[in-house]
């Protein structure tokens, strides 16, 4: 299938940072596709928290669960509008890099360490990873992935920290945050890939684990819409649970994908952009419909409502927070307890992060009790 014009082109890519000679067998996306899917902070993702923690149970996702499913999301949609899908699998594969341990948790733990030497912010650390915090290639540090990886990537930035990367990369990455112009359509696409994949494994592991029910959910028209279709359909799986919670959250899904597409087809065509620059200096293009986006923040509430903010869950995540909170007061007090390439940095603030930030759950926590001899998280 041929790209649309409006597509990021491999061939009118804006380049890497270092300039290299093209692969004999791949385009600058499908490269950049496999340095992240080889990366050691990719391998990371897979001992990382999406909402409960790896050690309480094997079947609830991961970082790189979740990434995986964004990038088969991203490129079903992709596909259909014919955007560049292995753009759409890289950025993907590395929009969850620079996440912390335990999750969002742990992500605002060491922005409250960090609050006086530049605050952490993960998105921000998923490019640090691809730009500095790789060391795989004699040439340079980071992975050097092409511009338009990089662009979908950073996909938040507030002004002071993109007046900062602008500074060392005039008309870089994050140049939009300052003109207000937008990120390419695969970029845009990843970024509501993401929303789609969360809310609904999210459903999948809340009711797994017995802090959400399909009852509860009944009050959620998004779900409950398609779980009654799934009956009505399938009238045997009527008792059930695990068979119709998949029906309908399968249901829901492609719902909301060919929302995705019907939407964002319509703004294209309105729009008519004639190239990838075109659709920058556009509004945003990749969207829900009106009702699928009331809808999906509705989901996105009785979530927040009633897992994310669950007793249990934020009994664990208290835990979390105190562990990142001991692991950044005992590396910025001894750090020489982190490996030299940290302990030698001039910045010892940001180096803690950076090591901190780089951690997986289980490595966090026999850290934490190795360096204050207390278990952190029961």
């Amino acid at each position: 299938m041929s790209l649309a014009a409006y597509a990021c082109h491999p061939a009118r890519s804006r380049g890497r940072r270092h300039a290299e000679p093209p692969a004999p067998t791949r385009d600058a996306f499908q490269r950049d596709r496999d340095r992240i899917v080889h990366s050691t902070a990719f391998r990371r993702l897979v001992y990382k928290t999406q909402v409960f923690l790896n050690h309480e149970g094997d079947l609830f996702r991961t970082r790189l669960t979740h990434s995986l499913e964004v990038a088969q999301l991203g490129r079903s949609i992709a596909r259909a509008l014919r955007l560049n899908e292995d753009l759409v699998e890289a950025i993907a594969l590395a929009h969850d890099l620079g996440h912390t341990p335990f999750g969002h948790a742990g992500q605002d733990a060491l922005n409250a360490c960090m609050a006086e030497h530049g605050g952490f912010e993960h998105n921000l650390q998923s490019l640090r990873v691809v730009d500095a915090l790789e060391h795989r290639y004699p040439q340079y540090d980071g992975l050097n992935l092409s511009f338009e990886t990089r662009e979908g990537i950073l996909k938040h930035c507030s002004r002071a920290n993109a007046e900062r990367i602008e500074a060392a990369e005039p008309l870089g990455v994050a140049r939009r945050f300052l003109d207000r112009t937008q990120p390419g359509l695969e970029a845009q696409l990843c970024n509501l890939a993401d929303a789609i994949a969360y809310n609904a494994h999210d459903i999948d592991d809340g009711v797994r684990s017995g802090l959400i029910s399909v009852e509860q959910l009944a009050d959620v028209e998004l779900f409950e819409r398609y779980r009654r279709e799934a009956l009505a359909e399938h009238p045997h799986l009527q008792g059930q649970g695990r068979r119709v919670l998949y029906e309908t959250i399968r249901r829901m899904l492609s719902a909301q994908v060919y929302d995705v597409i019907d939407t964002t087809r319509a703004a294209i065509e309105a729009l008519a952009p004639a190239d990838a620059d075109a659709v920058r200096q556009a509004p945003p293009l990749v969207a829900f419909s009106g009702v699928m986006q009331a809808q999906s923040e509705a989901l996105k509430q009785f979530l927040f409502r009633n897992l994310y903010r669950h007793p249990q869950v934020t009994q664990t995540t208290d835990q979390a927070s105190e562990v990142v909170r001991g692991l950044f007061d005992a590396y910025l007090a001894r750090g020489t307890e982190m490996p030299a390439s940290y302990a030698e940095r001039r910045d010892r603030h940001r180096a803690v992060a950076d090591y901190i930030a780089g951690m997986t759950d289980r490595f966090a926590m026999r850290e934490h009790e190795r360096l204050t001899g207390r278990r952190g998280i029961a």
